[in-house]
């Protein structure tokens, strides 16, 4: 159940990372539109602020990374429960499949670590 654990929590650590990446190079580029659905406009304005945000969803990934490696579960299901709310609030406020493409991975990577400490 560990091991299941972990994958899911490295599966959403490279999704923050995938996350970074889009918002901080790609956003204001053909394929960052085409993901976010943006005119070009749209994401010229908003590139700072994409930017910002991808700096954010590194710091979830790191902060994954950072438990899982130093085998610190407490860490773990701290950021775990981060990427949760954000995913809450993303789709509260923002695009409600945000609940679906980054909560629901953490939310299964946080029932199976829980899981993997009951004896």
């Amino acid at each position: 159940m560990k091991a299941l654990a972990t994958f899911f929590t490295l599966i959403v650590a490279v999704i923050h990372v995938g996350i970074l990446v889009l918002e901080m190079f790609f956003w204001d580029h053909p394929v960052g539109r085409k993901v976010f659905n943006m005119t070009e406009q749209v994401s010229a304005d908003s590139a700072v602020l994409a930017a910002n945000q991808g700096l954010y969803n590194g710091f979830l990934a790191a902060g994954l990374l950072w438990g899982v490696f130093a085998k610190k579960r407490d860490v773990v299901i701290f950021f775990l429960i981060c990427v949760i709310v954000a995913g809450i609030f993303g789709a509260v406020t923002a695009k409600p499949s945000i609940i679906i493409t980054q909560g629901s991975p953490a939310i299964i990577a946080l029932f199976l670590t829980w899981l993997s400490a009951k004896k």
